[in-house]
């Protein structure tokens, strides 16, 4: 999995990420220095590497949080653990569900802005589950199934399509056939806290997703009142779109 995803990375954004080099040097002043990156559901946290490359680059700290996806508790933990260490402002980013658990961890006293790319964004009581039932029907959604151990994964011959279909498709076969779980649990856990009633707010809405609708999304971002991007990506726009996706990190650190 880990090598599949940087490999799609290197094969697609290349030039965005390494064109970063020339502007590294010093960070706008009054900028947050810290960039926290939570991953989603069926993927491991170098879906985020892309991103992370051009914010490194530039002279960022960029951690990747490795999301367990065995609860929602389980996940918040580490994202806690990861902003524990930082050292000053932090802008906290999560993609799909990692919407979901940034908007329980954003709570964090360093958290100085939330960034939701093509993410569900719960307020409090609410799960991914009801958001799931209560929004559009999308190929993606239709295709998660659980297990006999009650993982959940999407239906190995959907995922290309649904997930990644602006990905080379033998990389998003190979991404289909090497998904990592989420637990039914943290599916159906509403979240306690809604840390983007307090917080600075952005939301890249990938305009061709096709595991949560664009509809939803521009939903949730009006919901949060978040500055708001669209890319015309797929639920891989992270990976597609990563120059783009950087480009509003950036303007997050920077919010007040």
């Amino acid at each position: 999995m880990r090598h599949l995803l940087i490999s799609a990375a290197t094969a697609l954004i290349a030039g965005a990420a390494f064109s970063a080099t020339a502007h590294s040097a010093q960070l706008p002043k009054g900028a947050a220095h810290n960039i926290v990156l939570v991953h989603g559901a069926f993927v491991d946290q170098t879906s985020w590497k892309p991103v992370a490359d051009i914010l490194a680059k530039k002279g960022y700290n960029v951690t990747l949080v490795e999301n367990p996806l065995t609860s929602l508790a389980a996940d918040v933990d580490a994202t806690r653990q990861a902003l524990a260490k930082q050292d000053g402002k932090t802008v906290l980013v999560g993609h799909s569900w990692g919407g979901v658990v940034i908007t329980q961890a954003g709570d964090d006293p360093k958290v100085s802005a939330l960034v939701y790319v093509s993410a569900f964004a719960p307020d409090v009581g609410e799960s991914l589950a009801a958001l799931a039932k209560g929004g559009p029907a999308t190929e993606g959604t239709a295709a998660i199934h659980p297990d006999d151990k009650g993982n959940l994964y999407i239906d190995r011959k959907v995922f290309p399509s649904a997930v990644a279909a602006d990905l080379p498709p033998e990389i998003a076969e190979s991404l289909a056939s090497h998904q990592l779980p989420l637990n039914h649990t943290a599916f159906e856990a509403p979240v306690d806290t809604a840390a983007w009633h307090d917080k600075p707010t952005f939301y890249v809405i990938s305009t061709k997703d096709k595991v949560i609708a664009p509809e939803a999304q521009k939903m949730f971002a009006a919901r949060i009142k978040a500055r708001t991007t669209e890319v015309a990506g797929s639920h891989a726009s992270l990976v597609v779109h990563a120059s783009e996706v950087a480009a509003v990190i950036e303007k997050a650190t920077l919010a007040k």
